[in-house]
């Protein structure tokens, strides 16, 4: 049987908006196609995890406090993520653990949490605490050899700049700043984004392009994922799209 291996990074302090949902989403997509899946937690204090033996590495969404208290130990591990990520292993990083990827993140105060350096982007919060980009969000991405519309909710108050290769295009929403035309950053093993929602859930497209990347690194042949129904998910989708992509959003 095959079998793909999570690391959920800080479950218990970046959480934000449900995102331990994208941890559920790829265990059941992955599970209905008879695919084990095995999903390791790490926190303050717990053991040093092997970063380079798991498949996915996701790291979810938190509010400066946690990124705070968290970015210490973090740092710890930065050599050996690297490690993991220039192997392959494939990064799924959400809101605050978007921007700890980078070189740093600038608070309201100006205190400077510094980052994990393994991209070259950096955020800045806003001074005004009340100007936050948040909403619903559509963004045009290519994943692959195909493109796609991805929907979430964004909600910071980080400006994210110096993005080289991003996520996708905004179609409705503001993204890495207010009003920006692109979102998130990107890379064929790295989703890097502001969307809480949670992600995967909304986006069976991009699950299933994480989870052939992952499975086609592992075993090295090509593979083709059984169809999922996801009729219900997609007209939801479709409802969306209507509602927010008229011709007076649309950007």
């Amino acid at each position: 049987m095959r079998e793909l291996k999570i690391l959920y990074l800080y479950p218990d302090m970046l959480d934000l908006y449900g995102d331990i949902g994208n941890i559920k989403i790829l265990k059941y997509r992955l599970e209905k196609r008879g695919i084990n899946v095995i999903v390791d937690n790490y926190s303050i204090n717990d053991p040093k995890p092997n970063f380079v033996n798991y498949d996915i590495i996701f790291a979810g969404g938190g509010a400066d406090n946690e990124q705070q208290i968290l970015s210490e130990d973090l740092l710890k591990h930065k050599d050996d993520i690297k490690i993991a990520k220039e192997q392959g292993t494939f990064l799924l990083l959400i809101c605050g653990a978007y921007q700890l990827f980078g070189k740093y993140y600038k608070g309201v105060e100006g205190n400077i949490i510094p980052g994990l350096e393994i991209f070259d982007y950096y955020t800045e919060a806003n001074p005004d605490r009340s100007k936050r980009c948040i909403g619903n969000i559509i963004i045009e991405a290519k994943l692959g050899n195909n493109k796609t519309r991805v929907i979430g909710f964004e909600n910071h108050g980080g400006q994210t700049f110096d993005i080289k290769t991003p996520f996708g295009k905004v179609l409705y929403g503001n993204g890495n700043k207010f009003g920006d035309e692109f979102e998130g950053y990107f890379e064929k093993n790295v989703v890097a984004t502001y969307l809480h929602g949670p992600l995967l859930s909304k986006n069976p497209e991009l699950t299933d392009y994480i989870i052939k990347y992952c499975l086609e690194r592992k075993y090295n042949e090509k593979i083709t994922l059984d169809p999922l129904d996801d009729e219900f998910e997609n007209k939801c989708r479709i409802q969306l799209f209507d509602r927010f992509l008229n011709k007076d959003n649309v950007k």
